[in-house]
């Protein structure tokens, strides 16, 4: 043995491991410092190049440093490629096979999208409900074909993969509205070129493209003259929404111009009732909100003024035989209010109009969203941090004074536990009983669900099953479908709507616990923190987890379970959420306790759920993560900056990191609501609090920042935000 060893000895002496690979080096883009003043405040950016957009050799410059970039980031990843592989075969294997969607009646028809194999892009069909009521996918009958009785009842209404051939090779569908009478259908694609949206109508009984209307830079549509005509709306060239245009199908005559906004800080915005006879006309700034009134059987009669206000507000107002409903969060007698309201008036009126309203303002029962039928008003209702869905028969008692919403003959629905938002629709067809929400929650797939509110039945109509190897989708009135009475239809409280059996709802909280907390920020306000772990990995010491954040806009926080989610679970982590102020489901007030100078709260909100993790012993002190998307990017970056050693990693999807300069000087024009988010620079208050939070001008110099992934899109709009 003894020789043997010699030559081990000989072969480590001269056959060294060669020495690892040293550390990628990051890239440096040239520094181009240009001085900026503003509020006798002064500061340097060294890249401000990056945002001449217009300047063909710094974008040039611009594509190398991108590339530069992406390369460091795969070297720097590269020793974990073993890894990503991996994530990346459990996630795939748990997306669904089939991305067709469930079918959605309305009318005589049922619409659907489904996959084609081996294309890349959905194909838009329908087919007559009475020829196949009983709907199961799009597989069955095979291909729309009932082989029994020897008719074809599928029709193909727009193949995507030719819409891509159209568009250089990429489709991207914004706005598709099906016309009234379902003759026609008109839709906008994103011409990538152009970067604008271009609008076409297509007859569905002839599958051709009509000559007219055609337009480029649009943003919003609505049919009138029940599908004999279509209104839309075009943006400038500053991508501002100001022009209305009616045009009649088949007419050869020019489109009519309806309306055009000449004021530069006005927005336009069109949306038709859901019974098809108005037009509404939003006009919006930052300082006025305008509602008007077209009528759709005679849209050239004018636009007829039905509510106004002198402040940015939401007004959204639906037709209901014969009155108007205005759902809004405008102030009252020039105070704001916490949450939306309900307000009634009828349609024609010869002298001032005057709006009541329906329902008395009940602080523990807030009212998040409503959806009109012929016959009933659903509502979407937050107690507390409960979401709940009811439904009341129509027409409320308007003329008789405001009621409280609980003295109204309420029908609670049944939704399953943990329920963080739900939310209406589509729904089209007025006129039926049975409207679809989606529910959802951190430990549940969505679930499409339709819910029948003359009984109060519902059905399970789509919902991805996390707890078959194989994922499995469920449609409509199959066996594998959910078909439920209410337990009890009718209640004077929620508390015992829940279905105890949440497997009803293919609920994972067997598996995965949802738990809420409620977290002391630094000025005693608590923060609402929603934490996701695996049941059997609760005991386990020194477990990972990342805290997502957004706190913008009054949106609420997306907790809703996705799929990838699972890999991280499964590995022990804890997924938690904190719905910081400026976000969205605890009122007003709590969204403007986190915008414009007060943003420094949501940021602080943040940090302290982060801190409280750490402490409870809920995550480890040296293994936290944050998470945010676009504004959320803002947040999370900004609490970096403040608290650099709170963090391990970070991920900014899309983040909103430059905020001085966005505001100050933007590439492309920003919306009166972004500025009342983040500020108004001309505000000094505002500067200051921008100068204070903006991530790109508070990075320290000497600090030991935790790992951080930056993404972006191809899109210019998203690289001035970097």
């Amino acid at each position: 043995m003894r020789p043997l060893f010699r030559f081990a000895q000989l072969a480590r002496r001269h056959y060294k491991a060669s020495p690892p690979p040293p550390p990628p080096t990051p890239p440096k883009p040239p520094k181009k410092p240009q001085k900026f003043s503003f509020h006798g405040a002064t500061w340097e950016d060294p890249y401000s190049w990056m945002s001449q957009l217009n300047d063909k050799v710094a974008m040039r410059h611009m594509d190398v440093c991108m590339e530069q970039e992406e390369k460091y980031t795969e070297a720097v990843m590269s020793d974990s490629d073993n890894l990503l592989n991996k994530l990346h075969f459990e996630m795939a294997s748990r997306m669904p096979f089939d991305l067709s969607t469930p079918p959605l009646r309305w009318g005589p028809w049922l619409y659907y999208r489904r996959a084609e194999e081996a294309k890349p892009y959905p194909v838009l069909c329908r087919r007559l409900a009475a020829l196949y009521d009983d709907f199961i996918s799009h597989k069955y009958p095979p291909a729309g074909f009932d082989f029994t009785t020897g008719k074809t009842i599928e029709q193909k209404l727009i193949d995507y993969n030719q819409e891509a051939e159209r568009f250089g090779g990429y489709a991207y569908e914004e706005l598709s509205e099906v016309s009234p009478n379902h003759q026609f259908l008109a839709y906008t694609m994103y011409d990538k070129e152009n970067d604008y949206f271009k609008l076409s109508v297509r007859n569905l009984n002839s599958g051709s493209l009509c000559s007219k209307p055609q337009a480029d830079r649009v943003s919003n549509l609505a049919w009138a003259k029940d599908g004999q005509a279509l209104l839309y709306v075009v943006t400038d060239k500053k991508m501002r929404p100001y022009r209305i245009y009616y045009s009649l199908i088949g007419s050869t005559d020019e489109d009519v111009l309806l309306l055009e906004e000449s004021d530069e800080s006005v927005h336009v915005n069109i949306r038709h009732t859901k019974d098809f006879q108005f037009v509404t006309v939003n006009t919006f700034s930052t300082t006025s909100s305008k509602v008007f009134l077209i009528n759709a059987a005679d849209p050239l009669s004018g636009l007829k003024l039905v509510w106004e206000c002198d402040v940015l507000a939401h007004c959204i107002i639906e037709h209901h035989r014969g009155y108007l409903y205005l759902f809004t969060d405008a102030p009252k007698g020039g105070r704001s209010v916490e949450c939306h309201y309900l307000l009634c008036s009828p349609v024609d009126l010869s002298s001032t109009r005057k709006w009541e309203e329906v329902l008395v303002d009940d602080p523990g029962l807030i009212i998040e969203d409503i959806d009109f039928s012929d016959k009933y008003l659903a509502l979407i209702v937050r107690e507390g941090r409960k979401v709940q869905l009811c439904s009341v028969g129509l027409p409320l008692p308007f003329g008789k004074g405001a009621v409280k919403l609980r003295k109204l003959d309420l029908q609670y629905l049944s939704i399953p536990k943990h329920v963080c938002q739900i939310m209406p629709g589509p729904n089209y067809d007025f006129y039926s009983s049975v409207m679809r929400f989606i529910i959802s929650s951190p430990v549940m797939p969505d679930a499409v669900v339709d819910y029948d509110l003359a009984t109060g039945k519902w059905n399970i109509i789509q919902q991805q099953n996390m707890l078959h190897d194989r994922t499995r989708i469920l449609y409509g009135k199959n066996s594998a479908s959910i078909s439920m009475e209410p337990s009890n239809s009718k209640h004077s409280s929620p508390v015992s709507v829940n279905l105890e059996d949440d497997h009803l709802w293919n609920d994972l909280s067997e598996f995965y616990a949802c738990e809420q907390y409620e977290v002391p920020s630094f000025d005693g306000v608590l923060i609402p923190l929603t934490i996701v772990f695996a049941r059997n990995n609760k005991t386990e010491a020194k477990k990972p987890g990342i805290l997502h954040g957004h706190g913008a806009y009054g949106e609420l926080l997306d907790k809703r379970w996705r799929s990838e989610l699972k890999s991280l679970l499964d590995r022990g982590w804890v997924v938690a959420y904190a719905d910081v102020r400026g976000g969205g489901g605890f009122g007003k007030k709590w969204h403007n306790d986190g915008r414009r100078a007060k943003k420094h709260n949501s940021i602080n909100d943040y940090i302290s759920c982060a801190k409280f993790l750490i402490e409870k012993d809920i995550v480890h002190e040296n293994k936290l993560a944050g998470w945010g998307y676009s504004a959320g990017g803002l947040l999370v970056a900004s609490a970096i900056n403040r608290s650099p050693d709170l963090f391990r990693a970070a991920v900014l999807k899309v983040p909103f990191l430059d905020a001085t300069n966005t505001l100050l000087y933007p590439i492309l024009p920003l919306i009166a609501a972004d500025y009342k988010e983040f500020g108004y620079p001309g505000d000094l208050n505002d500067f200051l609090a921008i100068r204070e939070y903006s991530p790109y001008d508070n990075i320290q110099k000497d600090a030991l920042y935790p790992a951080v992934l930056v993404t972006s899109s191809f899109n210019t709009r998203n690289l001035e935000h970097l």
